[in-house]
């Protein structure tokens, strides 16, 4: 027992020693899962040198388990430069790391009796304001409250299943704590032609912020490349010299100057997790009160009244909201601009703001 309970503290030290390594490569798949047959070949990076195979799996494809990957290596799934390896087996820079992993086994989110916003709604789609702090998906952590779970609920099986079971109809995403647009697809053709839209950048994206600071000039292109923070894999970073970093261009305007903020319009051409986020803290205007990159995570109202004692809170999440989307209908090809009203916590900053933090001048 001794012995075992040395190897599993090993394991365990290993494992945060994969989580936190600097500058590995990136998750191949951080939220798709392979279908039956699919075979994908890895190459094993200088900094994953003596890295267990299962590990250097379960970085790859966080989907799934340890426990599951350790069968599918014993039964043969997985090859290293087109040899059988053991699930401790440790890799050297440059070898070839074949799997073919099976399709994990997927439920559809439990549906709930969530009331939902609806912007737009017709036979092929249906165009929904977000609330913050609201999760898309059903994910680790985030079983129930979903948007996958009220749509369940609203419109049971007349969404498209391209996405997934756990998916159904969401073409897109927003982060948890971002308010406002989001597409849904009622069926698979509607689905992947707003999907290809998506892909192309057809579709125009335009984004409300509340940053802390105030932009030097009052609109302008940001064109700095995203990739894994090296550091903290859960965030994004600048990184204009790494290898996996992709290119990444947001447009930006200020709309209103106040005393310490200013509120912007922002168009991101492109799609990197956490992009405008990343690129407005990179040019020194951090999003308010985004916990991961501003470095806050709430707003009183005495602090814009700057009055100490008044500790009302006013905001608790990202002043980041997705308030139009312009695209192409999928049936008709007409054009659709869909706009979302501003949540209430950000009304009442900007009210706050206008009365009490006017800009000098």
């Amino acid at each position: 027992m001794g012995r075992k309970r040395r190897n599993d503290e090993r394991e365990r030290e290993e494992v945060a020693d994969v989580r936190d390594a600097p500058g590995c490569p990136p998750p191949l798949c951080s939220s798709r899962v392979l279908y039956p047959s699919t075979s994908v070949e890895l190459i094993v990076d200088a900094l994953q040198s003596g890295w267990r195979l299962d590990l250097f799996l379960a970085h790859h494809f966080p989907d799934y388990s340890r426990v599951h990957l350790r069968r599918v290596i014993t039964a043969g799934g997985t090859r290293v430069d087109d040899m059988g390896g053991k699930p401790s087996y440790r890799l050297k820079p440059g070898q070839r790391v074949q799997v073919s992993l099976p399709e994990l086994p997927r439920e559809a989110p439990r549906a709930e009796n969530i009331p939902l916003e609806i912007l737009y709604e017709d036979d092929w789609l249906i165009v929904v304001n977000k609330p913050p702090g609201m999760v898309v998906h059903p994910a680790r952590g985030h079983w129930s409250g979903t948007l996958a779970g009220a749509l369940q609920f609203h419109f049971g099986g007349k969404l498209s299943t391209l996405g997934g079971p756990t998916r159904p109809g969401i073409v897109h995403r927003l982060d948890r704590d971002t308010s406002g647009v989001i597409l849904v697809a009622k069926n698979d053709v509607a689905h992947g032609k707003l999907a290809a839209q998506f892909e192309t950048r057809a579709i125009e994206k335009e984004y409300f912020a509340i940053v802390v600071g105030s932009p030097d000039r009052d609109r302008d292109v940001i064109d700095s490349p995203i990739g894994v923070h090296p550091q903290q894999r859960e965030k994004m970073a600048i990184r204009r010299d790494s290898a996996v970093s992709r290119p990444a261009h947001t447009f930006y305007e200020v709309v209103e100057r106040f005393d310490g903020f200013a509120a912007l319009a922002v168009r991101p051409k492109t799609g990197r997790t956490h992009q405008i986020r990343v690129h407005l803290g990179h040019i020194g205007c951090p999003v308010l009160c985004d916990r991961q990159y501003g470095g806050r995570d709430q707003l009183t109202r005495g602090e814009i009244r700057r009055d100490p004692r008044d500790a009302t809170v006013l905001l608790n999440r990202q002043a980041l909201h997705a308030r139009q989307l312009r695209f192409a209908h999928p049936e008709t090809g007409n054009p659709l601009t869909i706009e979302a009203l501003l949540s209430e916590d950000l009304a009442a900053v900007l009210d706050e703001l206008r009365q009490y933090r006017k800009a000098p001048g």
